[in-house]
């Protein structure tokens, strides 16, 4: 079994030039399937309350959900780094309370790393963490624990005054000790800028082509689920949604017509054929 990528590694990997794969997995099997593909950092996003919760928003997502969904990954993904969301709320609390949350995901979950959205006002809450040695992975751009202050989900750094803040805050992160940052639904020219002025890796979700890796959702890739929406930065590698829903189609087709199971699915006693022919008669009334 691989090793999972350790801190080092992923800093090193921006200055080899080496892109970074990462992608969001939620449970077991999904989890098995990205390290099987070669995932660089596996992220238990809080996106999960949108595809696999049925949340409009990722706010009403736990603590509680993170950690139980991260064990699952861990489980199936015991070669991959892990990063885990801190979800709404269970930080920016002061360093100590965001310490005892984020300590939670590392100890009961597993997680090697937590990821928190927000700029230089987490500073303070990240050096506490980074100094108890949980490491850190910071969100910048569209925050959507934020959306509903944001006021949806729009592209950030469209002019010089936003580009001004985000460069700020990846600075700001960086000092406080992250060792990378998401750069989510942010214009290409700002997303190169911060990536040449900081030295951890970006990771960008529609950041555009100059971060130093991407990171896309599992369901949005394999479109797995229904009423999957088009987005611009999402590249589709397979309608795993659609296989799926005509199998189960077929499948309840065939029990509705009593074309499943057929004999080739049941199970024949190991007696022989006299013994079983009485056996029948007995519990049949004579008919087999």
């Amino acid at each position: 079994m691989t090793k999972a990528l350790t801190v080092p590694k992923i800093k090193a990997m921006k200055q080899a030039g080496k892109p970074i794969a990462m992608l969001t997995a939620y449970d077991y099997p999904s989890a098995r399937l990205a390290e099987e593909a070669g995932v660089d950092i596996i992220l238990v996003g809080d996106s999960l309350g949108n595809v696999v919760l049925g949340y409009d928003t990722t706010v009403p997502v736990t603590l509680e959900d993170m950690i139980y969904h991260t064990r699952a990954v861990v489980r199936g993904a015991p070669g991959t780094m892990i990063v885990t969301d801190m979800p709404f709320a269970t930080y920016r609390l002061g360093p100590e309370e965001t310490l005892r949350n984020a300590a939670r995901i590392m100890r009961e979950g597993g997680a090697h790393a937590v990821k928190m959205e927000g700029g230089a006002d987490l500073a303070e809450e990240i050096r506490r963490l980074t100094a108890s040695g949980i490491p850190v992975i910071g969100h910048l751009g569209l925050t959507p624990q934020s959306v509903h202050q944001i006021g949806g989900y729009k592209v950030q750094g469209k002019d010089s005054n936003d580009a001004e803040r985000l460069l700020s805050d990846a600075k700001a992160l960086e000092q406080a000790g992250v060792f990378g940052i998401v750069l989510e639904l942010v214009t290409e020219p700002v997303a190169a800028a911060v990536t040449k002025s900081v030295q951890v890796p970006t990771i960008g979700i529609g950041a555009g082509q100059n971060c130093d890796g991407q990171v896309l959702v599992y369901h949005d890739i394999l479109r797995y689920g229904s009423g999957i929406r088009d987005k611009r930065f999402v590249k589709t590698y397979a309608d795993v949604g659609e296989t799926i829903r005509n199998a189960i189609t077929s499948y309840v087709e065939d029990v509705k017509t009593k074309a499943f199971p057929e004999a080739k699915h049941g199970f024949p006693l190991d007696d022989s054929p006299s013994k079983a022919e009485a056996l029948s008669s007995r519990l049949y009334g004579g008919e087999s």
